[in-house]
């Protein structure tokens, strides 16, 4: 393939590789400078006594590779924020009890049930100067306090460093977070919230006009799911967004629509290319269409929000944009590799982001296989090539994101091609009347007939979704993928394609190698979990759920609200998925278990236990009132554990407790699932 005989393609590799390797290696900004300054100084070695050097071609080629590696390393420990002597993790302990402190809000993210959440960076503690982001929260308990991003805000809070999965298999949130370079959260009250200035700059001024666009299509006759979806397209916020109306897109296969992305910004450029071509061919003209254009796409990009799709989509148009008017062919993998490598040297944290991921395997694949799907069949109707060229590009999309959705949200969308050549012309028609919907609503009133277009081609597409979304049986869910079954499926489909472009024995045996290395792996890890057995108590809020796996059955114990609805549960459906398992039987929590070679005592809310058995193990559920120094001395137990369901108040004296008596004493709400 030619993109990899690019030499810009080895470079932006290795240096990937250096960001990917960093946490591993965890090197320091000083050893990194020192690393990538050595590395420089060999690639000038190299090219100083070339003229000495027998093999030098192959000598300087690893050099730049190697100094590439060097420069991620670089960028990666330069941007880890909390290698900074002032980060506030030296200075801020866990739980710390009203700590005052000034932060600058920066972001606003998704609410809770609970509390308003932003993204903040810290200013001060207890008058001490600090930096670093934390996640804001302000308890809804109180009357809400409008807060603009760009406030600096006098607080006083509690303090939570981010913590591991409380359940096996969960999603590791607080890895998330840290990858983002946040590194905790601070809960506050909003009488201790005080706002005591404010920062100007031009993200916080986008940020709080796109604020004022919302409210403003909020005054509009938009019905309330129309509304979410199109301040979704056009404005990059999926905040209020039902979560059923989330599903069904998911399900469909239409989710990438809602982020916003290339096929976002590539719809705005063409339009405003339409609307500058009045405008005189001249070179001076040209150049100010060049400027109007791309500050237009990054006004565009920082209105919704910078988030990582939207960042590479609106480099790479804004270099396809300069290619065009200086009239030369724009090698695109170029493009799409220069992007990366200017966006990961600003912001190297990108790369733990799914949508930027997603987005750059989404394009490659499109540049890769879409011209190989399109050779299959040349139709001459123009309106059945229209529809011919949206079902090759969304199936090369598919086929380049498919590993990785699965291994991120263990489902596949069967009907992606039908909801795509539906949706997408249907897309181009909604956001044109949007923006303009959007525009008017900014300088004036909006038409009404306007407004009810708008509504009714969202409501087609929403129905149309809902629709293909209804079709279970073509929604693969809970598939089973591991990482090394991430890789292999990687390598299979870039060796077939490989084939495919040039049929030979090596290329096909290769292909083929992948295919059965890919089968081998699933078998083993398979096998492997049908070998082990072992017992769980999960920690689940208002409820109690025990399991017992042997091989790949598990057996489910649960109060009835939890069983009657296991299949919604996403800690257990986690659970299974992630050990290639099946749900066998549910039944009831008994007072008495067996799993594992482990007697184990259960103890609910009504406190009744029987004192002639010696547990191995007792589980304590439901918050039941017991004297737990006497309970010891009568069971004799050899662990307890306090699972999520009883009050933290209980579970802390009942700590206490066994900390006297020498017992371990596992408590799910602080440590976690327990596992035996």
């Amino acid at each position: 393939m030619k993109i990899l005989q690019f030499p810009l393609a080895k470079i932006t590799l290795w240096f990937v590789f250096g960001i990917l390797l960093f946490p591993s290696l965890k090197t320091t900004p000083p050893i990194a400078f020192i690393l990538t300054v050595s590395g420089f100084c060999l690639v000038l070695l190299c090219y100083i006594f070339k003229s000495k050097i027998a093999f030098y071609s192959s000598l300087f080629g690893i050099a730049v590779l190697l100094n590439s590696f060097f420069i991620g390393l670089s960028s990666a420990s330069i941007h880890k924020e909390n290698y900074s002597t002032n980060h506030f993790s030296k200075y801020l302990n866990e739980v710390e009890n009203g700590f005052n402190a000034t932060i600058l809000l920066t972001e606003k993210l998704k609410n809770t049930q609970k509390n308003y959440r932003y993204v903040a960076e810290f200013q001060s503690i207890q008058k001490k100067k600090v930096n670093g982001k934390i996640i804001f929260n302000i308890t809804k308990k109180e009357k809400y306090i409008s807060l603009p991003i760009g406030s600096i805000l006098f607080i006083k809070g509690v303090y939570y460093k981010n913590k591991k999965p409380f359940n096996p298999n969960q999603f590791d949130y607080g890895n998330y977070l840290e990858h983002k370079e946040i590194y905790g959260q601070v809960y506050s009250k909003t009488n201790d919230v005080k706002i005591i200035g404010s920062q100007n700059s031009l993200r916080y001024y986008f940020s709080n006009y796109r604020e004022k666009l919302i409210t403003n299509l909020k005054k509009t006759s938009l019905s309330e799911n129309s509304l979410t979806v199109v301040v979704a397209l056009l404005l990059g916020q999926k905040h209020d967004m039902s979560p059923v109306i989330m599903k069904e897109y998911q399900a469909a296969g239409a989710v990438h629509i809602l982020a916003v992305s290339g096929l976002h910004v590539g719809i705005i450029m063409y339009f405003l290319l339409f609307l500058l071509k009045p405008m005189p061919n001249t070179k001076r003209a040209n150049w100010i269409k060049v400027i109007l254009i791309i500050l237009t796409l990054w006004a565009f990009a920082l209105l919704a929000g910078l988030s990582p799709s939207i960042v590479r989509s609106a480099t790479m148009f804004s270099f396809l944009t300069v290619g065009m008017n200086i009239k030369r062919t724009v090698n695109i993998y170029h493009t799409l590799l220069v992007s990366m490598l200017l966006i990961l040297l600003i912001s190297p944290s990108f790369i733990y982001d799914i949508g930027f991921q997603l987005s750059y395997l989404a394009v490659f694949f499109i540049l890769l296989l879409q011209p190989i799907l399109k050779s299959i069949w040349k139709p001459k109707n123009k309106i059945l090539n229209y529809f011919w060229d949206i079902i090759t590009v969304s199936t090369a999309a598919q086929i380049g994101v498919m590993p990785l959705s699965i291994y991120y949200f263990h489902q596949f969308p069967g009907l992606f091609f039908l909801t795509n050549m539906i949706v997408l012309p249907l897309l181009s028609v909604i956001m044109a009347i949007g923006i303009l919907v959007l525009v008017l609503s900014v300088i004036g009133t909006v038409p009404h007939f306007l407004v009810q277009i708008l509504d009714l081609l969202l409501k087609i597409m929403n129905n149309f979704i809902h629709t293909i979304a209804s079709f279970d049986s073509f929604t693969f869910q809970n598939i089973p993928f591991t990482k090394e079954m991430l890789w292999l499926f990687y390598l299979m489909i870039v060796t077939l394609i490989f084939w495919i472009k040039k049929p030979n024995f090596k290329r096909i045996s290769l292909a083929l190698m992948c295919v059965i290395l890919l089968q081998v792996v699933f078998i083993y890890q398979k096998k492997e979990v049908n070998k082990s057995a072992e017992g769980i108590v999960f920690n689940q809020k208002k409820g109690s759920i025990i399991s017992e796996r042997i091989g790949n059955n598990v057996s489910l114990f649960a109060n009835d609200s939890i069983r009657k609805n296991i299949h919604e549960n996403v800690t257990f459906q986690s659970y299974l998925v992630g050990n290639f398992s099946d749900l066998k039987n549910k039944n009831n929590i008994p007072d008495l278990l067996f799993i594992n070679s482990k007697k184990i005592v259960v103890i609910d809310s009504t406190g009744i236990y029987n004192p002639t058995i010696n547990p191995d193990i007792l589980i304590i559920t439901q918050s039941p009132k017991l004297n737990l120094e006497r309970l010891l001395l009568t069971l004799k137990p050899k662990v307890i554990i306090a699972d999520g369901s009883n009050f933290k108040t209980y579970s802390k004296r009942w700590e206490e407790t066994c900390r006297k008596q020498k017992i371990p004493f596992h408590n799910t709400h602080e440590k976690g699932f327990y596992k035996f």
